[in-house]
């Protein structure tokens, strides 16, 4: 798959940062020789795919420059393709603020998931993440899934979290697929609010693992739980690289999602928390 690496920045930084002409912002943005956040940024996230054998030295480099009026840097990408026609974008945007440039990024792609990565170690959005709005605001508004990257410790597996909703179902069809894609272990989760409820719970799991069983994808572990979903959920998840969950359903412009289990894991997890659409 495609993949683009975005740095969003607000707009006229680039004056208090040095200046460019635009005859030097049209040119390479590496070759600046500037040591602006999101150079630095994008070219360390470059060198990673290059250590880990996703993009290679020998690629086509194109350089792309897109005017923005009152930012005399504005939109600047490099592509590199190989001769597959595989690409690796750097994007470096101007935007009002940085939900809104990832939102607006994603309008160009479409883009099948968005990832964004949280600073630290800490409980929940508000210990862990630059401004907790932001990934509030992508989670919200967001058309595809949405990955929140805390703390990743690779290899522990996804936990996929189920209902008995349509939805929830499809959520364990598609990431089921892409953790065995990356040979990462499938666990299953699914929850009862009471004690009678747990009949229900464990239908829930038995539909799960026989789907993915038909998929021929192996089931490292499927539990019931009984409990409030989201404390339950955010305990479990320490034991896991990803904790997977799927969109509430929306009625009309008023999406339920702010009160969803979904997004109250997403703001509360330790753990990696990608929401599934």
């Amino acid at each position: 798959a495609d993949i683009v690496l975005v740095y969003v920045r607000p707009a006229d930084q680039g004056l208090r940062s040095g200046g460019l002409q635009v005859n030097v912002a049209r040119e390479n943005m590496l070759n600046w020789g500037l040591e602006l956040p999101g150079i630095k940024y994008l070219k360390k996230g470059r060198d990673i795919l290059i250590e880990m054998g996703i993009m290679g030295t020998d690629w086509e480099v194109k350089t792309t420059h897109t005017g923005v009026e009152g930012d005399p840097l504005g939109d600047n990408k490099i592509e590199y393709i190989n001769e597959d026609g595989k690409e690796i974008v750097l994007k470096m945007k101007v935007a009002s603020d940085v939900a809104s440039g990832i939102l607006q990024q994603w309008e160009l792609g479409p883009y099948d998931i968005i990832i964004m990565g949280a600073s630290g170690r800490g409980r929940g959005l508000a210990k862990s993440l630059w401004d907790p709005a932001v990934a509030e605001k992508v989670a919200l508004n967001a058309p595809c899934s949405v990955l929140l990257a805390r703390g990743l410790d690779v290899g522990h597996g996804h936990l996929i979290c189920i209902d008995g909703s349509q939805r929830s179902m499809d959520t364990v069809r598609k990431d089921a697929y892409l953790a065995s894609r990356c040979e990462c272990p499938v666990s299953l989760l699914s929850i009862a609010q009471d004690v009678e409820s747990e009949p229900e719970a464990q239908k829930n799991i038995d539909a799960a693992v026989a789907e993915l069983t038909a998929m021929d994808i192996t089931i490292a572990n499927a539990e019931t739980r009984v409990g409030n979903p989201v404390e339950e959920i955010v305990e479990a998840g320490p034991d896991y690289s990803v904790v997977v969950v799927s969109e509430s359903n929306r009625t009309g412009l008023q999406r339920i999602f702010m009160k969803s289990v979904a997004f109250q894991v997403l703001r509360q997890s330790y753990v990696s928390v990608m929401v599934v659409r």
